[in-house]
């Protein structure tokens, strides 16, 4: 990942709306929610929720497909995935001053990781 990149995605998450919206699709998994379900949960408008997802889709963090009626909404876990690890790599010249994210500071890690916890 580049500079400009995370700082586009960093920027997305920079509303205090569009992280709630974000963090509460990361924790509803890979199947997703609805839009509507976001709005109730967040208490936030259609028009208002609306803006907010369009502008996290164009930055790749997460997606929308349609089922029936409603869009489902998913967070872009491959995208959350490079962030992190860019902004963990080499982190202190290598030392282990961060040790929460020692063990998951390139993908490869974290993906090792949740193997084994599984």
């Amino acid at each position: 990942m580049e500079i400009p990149n995370a700082a586009e995605l960093l920027a997305a998450l920079g509303h205090e709306s569009r992280l709630a919206i974000f963090r509460l699709l990361v924790e509803a998994g890979p199947d997703g929610i609805n839009a509507s379900a976001i709005g109730e949960q967040l208490g936030m408008a259609p028009a208002t929720l609306s803006f907010h997802l369009a502008h996290l889709s164009r930055a790749g963090l997460i997606a929308g497909e349609r089922a029936s009626r409603f869009i489902r909404y998913s967070a872009n876990y491959g995208t959350m995935d490079e962030l992190i690890a860019f902004l963990t790599r080499n982190c202190c010249q290598g030392h282990a001053c961060l040790p929460k994210t020692a063990c998951c500071d390139t993908t490869e890690k974290r993906r090792a990781r949740a193997g084994k916890e599984s």
